[in-house]
This record gives structure tokens, sequence and C-alpha cells, in this order.
């Protein structure tokens, strides 16, 4: 356990503390978690249950997360620890996101572990991803920092449901960013996820002035979130707010969780919702969690030109130098070297 950070004592008499870390802003009674049940009230202090307990880690390609504007061809150290602060239908890792740490007993990995088994493999980033890295926020903080410290980048991989104290106070030290953007409807977000989409965005844009560099996941349930005209709204409303150049992944759906009855989704309505953000302005949309390479490769926005060829996660050719097309020399958005 460790003392946990953006909290409030509501009632000293009653040891009840106020949680600021994530939108829910839970009120805890003493002996009680939060939403996201790692953050316990023990004794009128707030702690995280989740500091050290890293459940899963493993080297992946950085594009899995997925990142294809950051360091492609690259590997990523990827931690994450149970518990999250979304009750999302459709969850694929739903059995160690709706836990709680004290669930699953595993041995203290310290920050520093992490970081050294970063360098030992390799990896010139370390993701915090598997479940929501927001609810392990501390332990985060501390291996970002010794990570920075060693020339290591950080990525989070997020449902984005974050306040914006502890947003502020930890994106500086963030290089990327995979946003889970859910959906374009409030309804959906409440009911089908736990969440409020307006604290998505605002939190999205917050991320953009910290400097991180972010790309989109939306995974598209047929019947839940893909209706053409909230497709639509929000592809226009990434141009706006993000930018043209915010790579966006339209990710296909599989039964999971207690979505079980719902189809996966058609692959026209994934080449629908890519030619729909296109025609609003983003100028690098993918489709994935579907066997295609087309499009999941990266074309010049100026030339047309083949510029990242990808096959599965891996790289079949890069025509990108000093972050410019090699046939035209337009500057393509990204961080493209470890350099």
């Amino acid at each position: 356990m460790k003392l946990a950070k953006h909290w409030e004592v509501k009632d000293e008499e009653k040891q009840i503390v106020h949680c600021h870390l994530c939108p829910h802003n839970c009120i805890i009674q003493e002996g009680m978690k939060g939403i996201c049940r790692v953050r316990k009230n023990i004794k009128g202090s707030l702690y995280s249950l989740s500091y050290g307990r890293a459940l899963s880690s493993h080297v992946d390609p950085i594009e899995k997360k997925p990142l294809f504007h950051f360091l492609p061809g690259t590997e990523s150290y990827s931690v994450g620890t149970a518990g999250c602060n979304l009750r999302c239908e459709h969850c694929q890792n739903w059995e160690i996101s709706q836990a709680s740490p004290e669930d699953f007993p595993a041995p203290e990995t310290k920050p520093e572990s992490i970081v050294e088994s970063a360098k030992e493999a390799g990896c010139p980033s370390i993701s915090y991803t598997y479940t929501e890295p927001t609810i392990f926020y501390e332990y985060v903080m501390d291996i970002a920092s010794l990570a920075r410290d060693e020339g290591i980048r950080n990525i989070m991989v997020t449902n984005g449901f974050i306040e914006e104290k502890p947003l502020l106070e930890l994106y500086p030290i963030i290089d990327a960013a995979n946003v889970d953007l859910k959906g374009f409807n409030e309804e959906f977000y409440t009911k089908g996820c736990g969440a409020e989409l307006e604290k998505v965005l605002k939190a999205l844009k917050l991320m953009k002035k910290t400097g991180t560099w972010i790309e989109i996941t939306n995974l598209l349930i047929p019947t839940k979130n893909d209706d053409p005209k909230e497709i639509k709204d929000m592809c226009e409303w990434i141009v706006s707010e993000l930018g043209e150049s915010t790579p966006l992944h339209f990710s296909r759906f599989f039964p999971m969780y207690k979505l079980k009855s719902i189809q996966p989704t058609p692959a026209e309505k994934l080449s629908e919702a890519k030619n729909i953000a296109e025609k609003a302005g983003l100028r690098f949309v993918y489709i994935g969690n579907i066997p295609t390479e087309k499009d999941s490769n990266t074309y010049c926005p100026k030339c047309g030109k083949l510029i990242v060829a990808r096959s599965g996660f891996g790289i079949v050719s890069d025509n990108i130098r000093q972050g410019r097309c090699i046939y035209c020399k337009q500057q393509i958005q990204g961080v493209w070297s470890v350099e």
C-alpha cells in the first residue's frame, strides 16, 4: 500500500474521505474502497492498494497499443494492475479490470524493477496499460519519473476519465497516450461504461495542451455506438479540438463480457466509419482487430504515397525520414525516432 494522492478528509470525526483522482469523486467511508476498487480508506486516510502490484508485465509491439505515429517498429515494456474506474459492458480484460488488487496475491514489484526490466529488454518506452492506468496513478508517477531520468519514454493507454489537477501533474512526464474514446453519446457512456463523455473530452483537450502525443481508439459496437451521425460528430470534434493529424483507430468489436449476444462489427461498417472520418478531415484513419493491411498502412496526405507499410503488429517498410515523407518532403505528424 501507498498513501494516495489527490484526496481530502471529508469528515474527520467519521473518518470519511473524498477522492479527487477521477470524475467519480468518490466519498469513501472508513474501511471501504472507491468505485475503482483500488483506493481504500484506512482509518481516515486514502491508500492505493495497487502500488507495486504489477499483475501483468510483457514486452509488446508498440503498434499493439495501438500507436502508429510514435516510435514505430519498437517494443514497449507494458505493465498493468487490477482495477478500473469504469464498468464497460464490453471490457476485454474484465477478469482483472473488474477486480481489486486484493483479489490477486502478487509479490511487490518496485518502480525501479520495472524500469530495470525495460532497460534489460531494450525497450525505449514503458506503457501503462491492460487495465486503466489512472487508478494506479501513484505507481505510474514513480515509474514514469525514474524512466524519464533513464531516457525511456512513457505511454498511457487510457480511458481518459481523470480529473484536471492529477492530469496536469502526470501528463508532463507522459510522452504519448492512446485514449479509448468509447463513443460520442452521453447515454452510451453513462449506461454502457459508467462514465461521462464530457469529462473525457475535457481531458483530451488538456492532454493536448501538455504536449503529449495523442492517438485515439474507437471500438465500434453494433447498435451501441455505430450511428453514422455520431461517428461524424466525433470526427469533426477531433479535427476541431485536437487537430486533423490526430490518428484515429477504428477497432472491430467481438462478443465479450456482458455483450456476448452482439455480433462482431461487420467489415463494411468499419470501412464506412473510416470514410466518414476522412471526409470530416482526419488525415490518418486506421482499422484494427480485422485482417486488413491497406487500412493499417500510413499514406502521405500530400502525395498519397505509401510511407509506412504494416503487417499485423510489424513494420514492413518505413519511408519517413526526419519526420518527413521521402517522396515529397511533407512533414508527417508524430514521433518517429528514439533520438
